[in-house]
C-alpha cells in the first residue's frame, strides 16, 4: 500500500477498492448514514460480482428504494422473491416499489402476500390497506 493511500477510497480507474464483501459493508454503511444513491452505486457493483447473494441484493433494493429508484428497486426485490418465495420483506419491498412507480394494481398482490406471511407486521398491513383504499377510491370515481 502506498503511504497515505486510503484503502476505502476508489482507485484512480474508478473501480472501488477492496473485494465484494468490502463493497457490501461500505454500501450498507452509506445506506445507514443517509447516502442511498452512493450506496446503490457500490451495491450494484457488489451485486454484479455476486448476483446470487440475497443480502447484497436486499441492501441494493433498499438503497435503490431510498434513492427513489423505484423501478430498479422493484426489479431487485422481484429477484429476491423469485429466488426465495418465503421472503416476506422482499414481497413488502416489491409492493411498495410498485406502488411508488404508480402501479397500484400491481402493488396489491405482493403486499397481500407479505401480510399473509406476517400478519403481525403493522407496516405491511398498513401499506396493504392504503393500496386497497386507493384502488377503491379510483373505482368510485
Amino acid at each position: 500500500m502506498v503511504q497515505g493511500e486510503n484503502p476505502h477510497e476508489d482507485s484512480p480507474t474508478g473501480a472501488p477498492r477492496g473485494d465484494v464483501y468490502d463493497w457490501y459493508q461500505r454500501g450498507v454503511k452509506l445506506l445507514k448514514e443517509g447516502s442511498p444513491a452512493a450506496a446503490a452505486a457500490l451495491l450494484e457493483r457488489a451485486a454484479g460480482a455476486e448476483p446470487e447473494s440475497r443480502s447484497i441484493r436486499e441492501a441494493l433494493a433498499r438503497a435503490q428504494f431510498n434513492s427513489r429508484q423505484y423501478a430498479e428497486a422493484a426489479d431487485s426485490f422481484r429477484r429476491i422473491v423469485d429466488a426465495n418465495p418465503a421472503e416476506d420483506y422482499a414481497y413488502f419491498g416489491l409492493g411498495l416499489s410498485l406502488w411508488r412507480t404508480g402501479d397500484i394494481e400491481g402493488a396489491q398482490e405482493p403486499l397481500a402476500i407479505a401480510v399473509a406471511m406476517r400478519p403481525d407486521e403493522g407496516h405491511y398491513v398498513s401499506a396493504l390497506k392504503s393500496v386497497r383504499a386507493t384502488l377503491r377510491a379510483r373505482r368510485e370515481m
